[in-house]
């Protein structure tokens, strides 16, 4: 017998929640084929057969909450001794010979739908088992064909559309629906994922926990757009990727973390440490809640390396393939609501990190140049910053340091 237990989940996570068990009681498992899905507060993840086998008894059900290192199955090694329980149930030794023969083209088409519904997101999975829809059958517009949550939609969409021209045909169909009676209001009682779980309970405990201030200030974005027009075409036919506001910002963020180091570190007790190295975390909408895959020594990247890593961070959170490894760590947070919009927020501390950067919309503003008034694209900046070990006076050079660079972004080049 061996056991299949929840593994480490990353640092600082601790618990996971059982999505789906991929195996029923009875199926048979091959070393590190995947046996079931466990959801936590970063990413869903897949946790294997160490051994081959029979998956002898499921422990924990799905919708269980558990923690590293408890007991979810126990796998049976012998699998030889379960087939020959099955085979027994057959007419006595007339069933002997020919139950070997036949068993292995039986298993290989049972095994072609495990590994379609293996290429999908959990939530694609999820859905697909809710709405009954074979998810093998249905084509994935994710990374290497992995189907996404809207493709399932997509294929679940179709279904209604043809009771549409019966219904046009019945002539005693009324012209217009009913109006809803007053007071017939409904609810809908949604269990919070792990990751909103987190996200809620990470949010308060930073409020809670630290000495949270935001300074603000504006920047000025015309250097960065009119170098962005000089060389967006040669950049992108270069390095094969655009060049977006991203990799400024971190290169600037970078720059002034070196100048301002406490913006730079975490506080361990009595202690602060200060940390010498700059993995920059880049906030990414993704379904189910915001994550913040980590671009790891980023002062030693170039424009293009950011960017990359941007695009390619956006994409797997889209995918549901970001690691743990992804989310793990980092010294500093920048998050931009303007993509959504936001025009000033107050972002929050992502602990253990005593800082966080906020950029937002740029707007067409005006603004008094050299006794001018004139109409300038203008972004509204904020930090977030952890009274406790950083002062006023630092986190509003910082940011003004942060402005500097961007008004002159030649300073970036010129400063390495």
């Amino acid at each position: 017998m061996s056991n299949i237990v929840v593994p480490q989940l990353g640092e600082s996570v601790v618990e996971a929640r059982v999505a789906r068990w991929l195996k029923k009681e009875g199926d048979r498992v091959e070393i590190g084929e995947p046996v079931v899905e466990l959801e936590t507060e970063k990413i869903d993840l897949e946790v294997g057969a160490e051994h081959s086998g029979v998956l002898a008894s499921i422990k924990r059900q799905e919708g269980e909450d558990v923690k590293v290192g408890e007991l979810l199955a126990v796998v049976d090694e012998s699998g030889a001794g379960a087939g020959a329980a099955k085979a027994a149930t057959g007419n006595g030794a007339a069933a002997a010979t020919p139950a070997p023969a036949a068993a292995p083209p039986a298993a290989a088409p049972a095994a072609a739908p495990q590994a379609e519904e293996l290429r999908a997101t959990p939530t694609a999975k999820r859905m697909a088992k809710e709405h009954d829809v074979n998810i093998g059958a249905v084509q994935g517009s994710g990374a290497a064909g992995r189907v996404m949550k809207q493709d399932v939609q997509n294929a679940i969409a179709p279904a209604p559309k043809p009771a549409a021209p019966a219904a046009a045909k019945a002539p005693a169909a009324p012209p217009r629906p009913q109006p809803r009676p007053a007071g017939d209001r409904t609810e809908e009682r949604v269990r919070m994922s792990k990751r909103r779980q987190t996200i809620a309970r990470r949010l308060v405990e930073a409020q809670r926990t630290a000495a949270m201030l935001t300074t603000f200030n504006e920047i000025d974005m015309s250097a960065v757009m009119a170098l962005r027009a000089r060389r967006k075409e040669a950049f992108q036919k270069q390095f094969g990727v655009g060049l977006g506001f991203s990799s400024f910002f971190v290169k600037a963020s970078i720059a002034a973390l070196r100048a301002f180091p406490p913006i730079n570190a975490e506080i361990q007790g009595d202690e602060f440490v200060l940390k010498h190295y700059y993995d920059i975390g880049i906030a990414v909408g993704a379904e189910g809640g915001l994550v913040v895959p980590v671009i790891r020594d980023a002062d030693r990247l170039s424009f293009a390396d950011i960017e990359l890593a941007v695009r390619d961070f956006a994409k797997r959170a889209g995918d549901g393939t970001l690691t743990l490894d992804d989310l793990t760590g980092g010294t500093f947070t920048i998050t931009n609501g303007g993509v959504f919009g936001s025009l000033l927020s107050t972002p929050i501390l992502n602990p253990p990190q005593v800082a966080i950067l906020g950029m937002h919309k740029i707007q067409e503003r005006a603004i008094a140049v050299n006794g001018q008034v004139v109409v300038r694209p203008m972004m509204y900046v904020a930090l977030s910053y952890d009274h406790r070990i950083v002062d006023g006076r630092e986190a509003v050079q910082f940011l003004v340091k942060i402005k500097e660079y961007i008004e002159d972004p030649g300073q970036l080049l010129v400063e390495g």
